[in-house]
């Protein structure tokens, strides 16, 4: 007989015990997260890419950010003062801000990543054009000078959609814009986990522990980053189906956009909650590619826009009316510069004089690379949709499939379609990131600044400063009327309804913020 002495058997009962009273990790403590898409590029202001955007609100800190009412709010500054000129801001950043190696954020580190960011977005690049200094004034100070006043300082910085300002360390927010970084230390509410993540699998985050959240409640994507999980797993499933069949089975906790043909299983689940958390909607569009045929030719261009019909769109797409809107304006309807278009352009199609402007621009039959993604469920639908529609109009369209990283990766390209290039694609905005003409990536048309498709047309960018400029929000509606008017003039992209797209959860999930982004602080799971 095994013989076990009084020492040994009361120090396994002690473990035992330990064991016991120990929390189990995943049980109430780790969030399971399927995003709308592959993570698989880690740099925020290299590319707009939602689901890398949604990466770099987990672990960087932004110095402004945007409540429930879309009001800008302090977040990582504590203070800031405008000099009566209205020329010189002087910020001051909130004590307790570290970087998750241990290193004080610092002023300096600011300025370096405003400048980097300012390189890439819309709204940074237009801010630059006013500014004539940003600089440290000692450890938690910076200023920005302005070579006149600017009325949108706080809205840029404050940005809460692609690209993000996100605040980085020196050394790596010196980091070329045009490059990736490869560090990903922040100072925000979780801290990433390169050893335990594998892009095509998971990606991981833990709670950051030193993280000292703003005093107010979270509202939007401002307030309080109070993280409640101790861990949170952005699980890659691309297949929708089995994304619905895990939440329901409770091996995940949230899908950030169901399908809108399999919510109905989820609705018969009492288990499972659907979840509007972006409830001013998306905005479909095709992107032109301005620097190669057939689409350098803008009366090719508007001759695509009088083949489209947004209903087609929405319908392949989104399916009920329940969950979508047409609407004619670039800005979305119901916001205070969603004007809807007179006529039926985008709304019935124009086959006869879309193909008469064919033959006046001398069309020659080059074919239109058509990149579709297969990955995103709501854009899967929308090429096969233009395809019909353009061969109905005259044109010959070369379809590529393919997944929306390489989707992502292919759009930077400025090669020949017949090249490994492309003539166009469709994405969509959050409505957050369309509401006027400098937040807007795409209505950017400087070459050198502009988004992929990279138009050119100085006569927009006029229109922009002017709006830039404007503080009367009468005179500001007028100019994005006029700004909107110029896009269809030179056929710059194509806006193609409004969708809604509802997430889901966990029944025991709560917490989950009303904003333009899935964010996980303030989410716990009771």
């Amino acid at each position: 007989m095994l013989k076990i002495s009084r020492r040994t058997l009361a120090a396994g009962v002690a473990t035992l015990a330990l064991l016991a009273a120990a929390p189990v990790l995943g049980q109430g403590k780790t969030l399971k997260f399927v995003q709308n898409g592959n993570l698989t590029i880690l740099d925020p202001i290299w590319t707009t890419a939602y689901v890398t955007r949604d990466h770099g609100y987990m672990i960087y800190d932004t110095l402004f950010s945007t409540d429930e009412k879309n009001e800008v709010k302090p977040q990582m500054v504590d203070k800031y003062e405008v000099s009566p000129d209205k020329a010189l801001w002087t910020f001051t950043l909130r004590d307790g801000l570290e970087w998750h190696d241990g290193q004080p954020v610092t002023a300096e580190d600011c300025v370096v990543s405003i400048k980097r960011w300012a390189a890439r977005d819309s709204m940074g690049q237009k801010l630059m054009e006013f500014v004539t200094d940003v600089k440290p004034v000692d450890a938690k100070t910076f200023t920005i000078k302005l070579k006149e006043p600017y009325g949108l300082v706080l809205d840029s910085l404050g940005k809460q959609s692609s690209n993000v300002p996100f605040m980085m360390p020196k050394a790596i927010a010196a980091t070329d814009p045009f490059k990736q970084i490869d560090s990903q230390v922040g100072s925000g509410p979780f801290i990433y986990q390169k050893d335990q993540s594998k892009p095509g699998e998971r990606h991981v985050y833990l709670k950051n522990p030193k993280y000292k959240p703003r005093a107010e409640p979270a509202s939007g994507l401002a307030g309080g980053k109070v993280a409640k999980v101790d861990r949170v797993e952005f699980v890659d499933m691309p297949d929708p189906t089995q994304q619905v069949n895990a939440l329901i089975a409770g091996e995940i906790d949230m899908i950030e956009n169901v399908p809108h043909d399999l919510l109905p299983l989820l609705k018969a689940d009492k288990n499972v909650q659907t979840v509007n958390w972006n409830p001013l909607g998306q905005q479909f569009i095709i992107r032109f590619n301005h620097l190669t045929k057939p689409f350098d030719n803008p009366k090719i261009r508007q001759a695509a826009l009088l083949a489209m019909r947004q209903e087609d769109y929405l319908k392949a797409t989104v399916g009920s009316p329940e969950f979508y809107k047409v609407c004619t304006a670039a800005f979305p309807c119901g916001t205070p510069n969603g004007v809807e278009l007179q006529g039926d352009l985008l709304v019935k199609p124009n086959f006869e004089k879309a193909k008469a402007l064919l033959k006046e621009a001398g069309y020659d039959g080059s074919p239109v690379v058509l990149m579709q993604s297969t990955t995103l469920p709501v854009l899967t639908n929308m090429a096969p949709v233009t395809k019909a529609l353009l061969e109905q109009a005259g044109f010959k369209v070369d379809m590529q499939s393919m997944d929306w990283q390489t989707v992502v990766t292919r759009r930077t390209k400025k090669d020949p379609a017949t090249q490994g290039g492309w003539s166009a694609f469709h994405t969509y905005a959050i409505a957050a990131d369309i509401l006027n003409p400098i937040s807007a990536q795409w209505m950017v048309a400087q070459p050198d600044k502009a988004w992929f498709g990279w138009p050119n047309d100085p006569e927009l960018e006029k229109l922009r400063d002017a709006y830039a400029r404007e503080t009367d929000p009468v005179k500001n509606k007028a100019l994005a009327v006029a700004v909107q008017n110029r896009m269809l003039e030179t056929a710059q992209y194509g806006w193609l309804g409004i969708w809604y797209g509802p997430g889901a959860s966990r029944s025991n999930v709560v917490g989950w913020l009303k904003a333009p982004v899935v964010v996980h602080w303030n989410i716990e799971k009771k």
